[in-house]
């Protein structure tokens, strides 16, 4: 039978369910950013030539996780868009839950998810198999070549290479997002706080954990204080 997990019980589970992996590995989370326990056990496995395969779908891969992944023979990243579904899984056990990869998630948020054993629901951990391996299939392999991930003054950040073709994603301040997105910036300022990414305070704006997790990120330059945003950010 299937078993409950609240948000401490999916941290360990996850973390159990990594150390058993014997054949294969399977980790699919929108967002991607490791805590140093979930690598040291990555790090192992490694070292066990066990096949493990990393699916994520937001744009800001953080370049430490990247020179981190360069290290590893064993561990292929692939980038899935529009992806939403967070699934953990090894040969015999496999984690469905509301649980990103995101060490602000594992420590800040409330969490559910459930923990399914191969052999307790056979047809159940089959179908979420099949489903991990079509994500997989539909996903773009990074081959990551780079060595260094460097912000320039355009704003601008780089990610692995796809094919030997450099693959980027824009930052964009909070003005240039909005002549983007079509909207006036107050106008664009008002959604951001609707969606919890940015509150007001003494009329003065402050990003928030829910902003920070998605990639927005607060900045002080030659002429004040500024946001930046992913180009693709959810509105």
């Amino acid at each position: 039978m299937a078993k409950f997990l609240n948000t401490s019980a999916t941290n360990f589970f996850l973390e159990e369910l990594i150390k058993n992996a014997k054949e294969r590995l399977i980790l699919i989370s929108p967002y991607l950013r490791l805590n140093d326990r979930i690598k040291e056990l990555l790090e192992d496995k490694n070292r066990l030539k066990i096949d493990i395969r990393i699916v994520y779908g937001k744009s800001d891969l953080h370049p430490d996780e990247i020179k981190w992944m360069q290290k590893l023979d064993y561990v292929r990243l692939s980038f899935c868009k529009n992806l939403h579904a967070k699934c953990y899984m090894n040969e015999s056990e496999c984690i469905i839950s509301s649980l990103n990869l995101y060490e602000f998630s594992q420590v800040n948020n409330n969490e559910m998810g459930i923990l399914i054993r191969k052999y307790e629901d056979d047809e159940v951990f089959k179908d979420a198999y099949e489903e991990s391996q079509r994500i997989i299939r539909i996903s773009d392999e990074l081959r990551i070549s780079l060595d260094e991930i460097k912000t320039d003054k355009t704003e601008v950040e780089s990610e692995p290479e796809v094919d030997a073709e450099p693959l980027k994603f824009n930052k964009l301040t909070t003005a240039k997002l909005a002549l983007k997105v079509g909207l006036k910036t107050p106008e664009l300022f008002e959604k951001l706080i609707a969606k919890g990414y940015l509150k007001l305070d003494n009329e003065k704006h402050f990003l928030t954990d829910t902003g920070k997790a998605i990639g927005g990120e607060f900045r002080t330059g030659q002429y004040g204080n500024y946001f930046l945003w992913h180009e693709n950010i959810e509105l």
